[in-house]
C-alpha cells in the first residue's frame, strides 16, 4: 500500500471495529475516513477485507461457545436471512457502486437512515420473538430482506438488521444478537467475493499493514458488542439516529461549501 502508514492501519482498523455493530454504517465510515487521508484506491478495498474480517472474528470469538453448539435451526435461519442481500448485491453490485460509493450519497444515506430509526423507536414495539431460538424461519427471512437495504453505503447493516427486526416484533436484545450472527457468513461470503476479485493485489509487502488493521479491527469490535448488548438492555437508538443526521449534516455542508474536498464524490 503505497501511500497507507501503520497510522493509517490502525485508525481504519479502530474505525471498523467500533462501526461494524452499531447502527451508523461501517461502510460509510470507511468511505469518508477513507477520503479524508487519502486512502481509497483499489488497495485500499483490499485493506477493507482485511479489517472486516476482524471484526468478523470478533463475533465467531465472542460468540465461540454458541457456534460450535450445534444448533441447526440457528444455522438454517442464518442461511435463509443470508440470502437475499447476497442475491440482490450480485445483481446489482456494479450499479451500487457505480453510483453511491461516494461521499455525498453516503451522507444522504446516513441521514434517511437515521429518519427510519427515529421513525421506529416512535412505533408501539410489540415484542414477538424474546429470543433469537425463538425465531422462524419466515422470521429470518423478513430480517434478511431488511438487511438487503445495506447494500446502499451509508445505511448501516447493523442498522438495517436490528431496526427491520424490531419492526418484524424481535425484542431489541434478539433483533441486536442476531444481526451479529448474521454479520459471520455475510462478511465471510462478501470478504471471500472480493478476494478472489482482487486477489492479485495482495502482497506480503502489506502483511504488516494487514496485521495492524486486523487486530486493531477485532479488539474494536470485542470493545463495541460487549458495551452495545449492555446498552440496548435498557436504551434505544435514537442517540445513534441524531449521530447519523449530524455527521450527514457536516459531511454535505463541508461538501457543497468546499471546505473538504471529498475525492470520492
Amino acid at each position: 500500500m503505497h501511500d497507507a502508514t501503520l497510522l493509517h492501519a490502525l485508525l481504519l482498523g479502530i474505525v471498523e471495529g467500533l462501526t461494524e455493530f452499531l447502527p451508523i454504517s461501517s461502510t460509510g465510515h470507511l468511505i469518508l475516513v477513507g477520503d479524508l487521508i487519502g486512502f481509497n484506491d483499489a488497495k485500499a478495498k483490499v485493506f477493507e477485507i482485511v479489517i472486516q474480517t476482524g471484526a468478523m472474528l470478533a463475533i465467531v470469538w465472542e460468540y465461540r461457545a454458541r457456534f460450535l453448539r450445534i444448533d441447526w435451526q440457528l444455522y438454517r435461519n442464518l442461511a435463509i436471512a443470508f440470502m437475499p442481500a447476497a442475491l440482490i448485491g450480485l445483481a446489482f453490485e456494479h450499479a451500487i457502486k457505480a453510483a453511491l460509493f461516494k461521499a455525498v450519497p453516503v451522507a444522504l444515506a446516513f441521514i434517511a437512515g437515521a429518519l427510519v430509526i427515529l421513525w421506529a423507536e416512535r412505533r408501539d414495539h410489540r415484542v414477538r420473538v424474546a429470543r433469537v431460538d425463538q425465531m422462524t424461519w419466515l422470521d429470518a427471512l423478513k430480517v434478511g430482506f431488511a438487511q438487503a437495504f445495506a447494500l446502499i453505503p451509508g445505511t448501516s447493516r447493523s442498522g438495517a438488521t436490528i431496526i427491520g427486526g424490531m419492526l418484524f416484533g424481535l425484542s431489541r436484545p434478539a433483533a441486536t444478537e442476531f444481526s451479529f450472527f448474521l454479520a459471520v457468513p455475510t462478511l465471510v461470503a462478501a470478504g471471500g467475493y472480493d478476494f478472489i476479485k482482487h486477489r492479485a493485489l495482495f502482497s506480503s509487502a502489506d502483511l504488516g499493514l494487514f496485521s495492524v488493521g486486523l487486530v486493531a479491527a477485532f479488539v474494536a469490535a470485542i470493545a463495541c458488542v460487549r458495551w452495545l448488548i449492555r446498552y440496548v438492555a435498557s436504551h434505544d437508538f435514537k442517540p445513534f439516529a441524531w449521530y447519523r443526521i449530524a455527521f450527514g449534516v457536516v459531511v454535505l455542508v463541508t461538501a457543497y461549501a468546499g471546505i473538504v474536498d471529498w475525492s470520492a464524490g
